[in-house]
């Protein structure tokens, strides 16, 4: 089977944004590594979307404007995804974001009870990893 992650490493978010309960993670681009079955070798592309967590709860400020992602921590019950997201990501329970960002000392942080990412268009080639 095929495997699809988004890295958070160097990840572009144009906004941070709590509304209503949900925090909305846009992301303008984000790099993303294709694994295939068999094979040693992988891709990355690049696409833009959008992480969602629902019934958020924020343990930090909301970090303004744009922001790049050093890395970071999501918490999906009994699993931690460290400096990536699994791709598809639809799951609900506990779920804890903690994530650094570049120019910002302290970490952003947040939980809700459930999380959704969302890719937007098609992703975009950048290169063959070996």
């Amino acid at each position: 089977m095929d495997s699809f992650s988004l890295t958070l490493t160097n990840c572009e978010f144009s906004a941070i944004e709590l509304e209503h309960g949900y925090l909305r993670l846009r992301i303008a681009r984000a790099d993303l590594i294709k694994t295939l079955t068999g094979s040693a070798e992988r891709t990355r592309w690049w696409q833009a979307g959008e992480l969602v967590l629902e019934e958020a709860v924020l343990e930090s400020q909301l970090p303004e404007g744009a922001v790049r992602c050093l890395g970071g921590d999501l918490d999906d019950n009994i699993y931690t995804y460290r400096d990536m997201v699994p791709i598809p990501l639809v799951s609900r329970g506990h779920i804890r974001c903690q994530l650094q960002f570049e120019g910002i000392a302290a970490p952003f942080v947040a939980s809700g009870s459930a999380v959704q990412l969302t890719l937007h268009g098609s992703p975009k080639y950048i290169e063959h990893l070996r």
